[in-house]
């Protein structure tokens, strides 16, 4: 019996790579979102999203007082990952809160129909729209090489 390993599909072109991220983004429901407090305390939560494609930003809502809404600090920071360990999309971008009333009502009127849910007539939520500065997306080892696809704001394909 030969010792070996299976033969591992061709890299996808960064074109390829970036259309499977917008599908994603278009159609995942969960994404995994990464603060960190003022003194360095992690803070890594599973939440909703929507993706504006016109604004090419992605919306949440979190209670005001959680560790997410919190940590963010004035720049902003923040890292969400969609995927598992061998499908991975990592995107480093800046959030912004924004309350309900503030934001522009096509957006919010998305996020409830997605969701079926509309956070606007509750109390103690609000709203972050996180604006993606880098975004990389991998399958296992072999597509390292070529991974970024969007760096300072705009896209590499």
């Amino acid at each position: 019996m030969a010792d070996h390993e299976p033969p591992r599909p061709s890299p996808r072109p960064r074109a390829q790579r970036k259309q499977d991220v917008l599908d994603r983004l278009a159609t995942e429901e969960d994404i995994w979102v990464a603060t960190a407090s003022a003194d360095g305390e992690p803070c890594l939560v599973p939440l909703w999203f929507l993706w504006d494609a016109d604004a090419g930003t992605l919306l949440f809502c979190t209670k005001r007082n959680n560790p997410t809404a919190r940590n963010l600090t004035p720049t902003g920071e923040v890292r969400l990952s969609l995927g598992h360990t061998r499908d991975v999309v990592l995107i480093d971008g800046t959030a912004e809160k924004v309350e309900g009333t503030d934001l522009p009502t096509a957006s919010a009127d998305a996020f409830a129909a997605k969701f079926s849910w509309d956070p606007r007539g509750e109390t103690g939520w609000v709203y972050l729209r996180v604006t993606p500065r880098t975004v990389r997306a991998w399958h296992e080892e072999h597509e390292l090489k070529g991974r970024v696809l969007m760096r300072d704001g705009a896209w590499l394909a």
